[in-house]
């Protein structure tokens, strides 16, 4: 439940990281529409609807109540729940998305294989999260005593996640990444480029195959 208290104590100052960081959030935003698919979609730990709203995805998870009252005033219909049981039924999503949702969740293989099942046959899960092995990834992990948000996360390589994702029965990948920079250097929207290990912000497109 750590997990899920920092973010209810500390809703105030997760709102004011997008603010501050405007230039980093607005690149992720550009790399995850680049792969966006279409169709009837959830986000799972919606968090505030920060990526929800301007991504035109209506429906989301969210366990800390807090960040559902906020995502509800934006519009978002969201449910309480966490990304290992998701309160929802099988096949009815086209696509499922996560934002730097999965370095805290409890159980990362219990959280994918709810994705797989609430997706629709040959439905797609998109994962966006810090690489590890990235720039940011390295100074997050490196600072992670110090941050309110990320003491209690844990970060992965991108070729875990794929790992992961395979051994969920996920397949036909499609990868981008943005986010060359340090934060502080940020100044402006960064461009989006296939594949990774420059950029710190990865976006994964799984498809779930369709059998049943």
């Amino acid at each position: 439940m750590a997990k899920i208290e920092v973010f209810e104590k500390y809703t105030i100052q997760y709102e004011e990281w997008f603010e501050r960081n405007r230039f980093v959030y607005e690149s992720e935003l550009k790399a995850i529409k680049k792969i966006l698919s279409d169709g009837k979609g959830i986000e799972v730990g919606v968090g505030t609807g920060r990526f929800a709203l301007p991504l035109g995805i209506r429906y989301g998870v969210e366990p800390s109540k807090k960040m559902r009252k906020i995502a509800k005033k934006r519009g978002i219909t969201v449910v309480g729940g966490i990304a290992e049981k998701l309160p929802l039924k099988e096949c009815i999503f086209d696509f499922l998305l996560m934002v730097t949702t999965i370095c805290f969740v409890d159980d990362i293989k219990a959280s994918f294989q709810e994705a797989y099942r609430v997706l629709k046959p040959n439905g797609y899960f998109l994962v966006g999260f810090i690489d590890r092995e990235s720039l940011i990834g390295r100074m997050y992990q490196k600072n992670k005593e110090k941050s309110i948000f990320y003491k209690e996360a844990d970060f992965y390589s991108v070729d875990e996640i794929i790992d992961l994702l395979k051994e969920k029965r996920f397949s036909n990948f499609k990868i981008v990444q943005t986010v060359f920079h340090d934060l502080k250097d940020i100044k402006h929207i960064e461009h989006t480029k296939e594949g990774y290990g420059e950029g710190s912000f990865v976006v994964i497109k799984a498809m779930k195959g369709d059998e049943l």
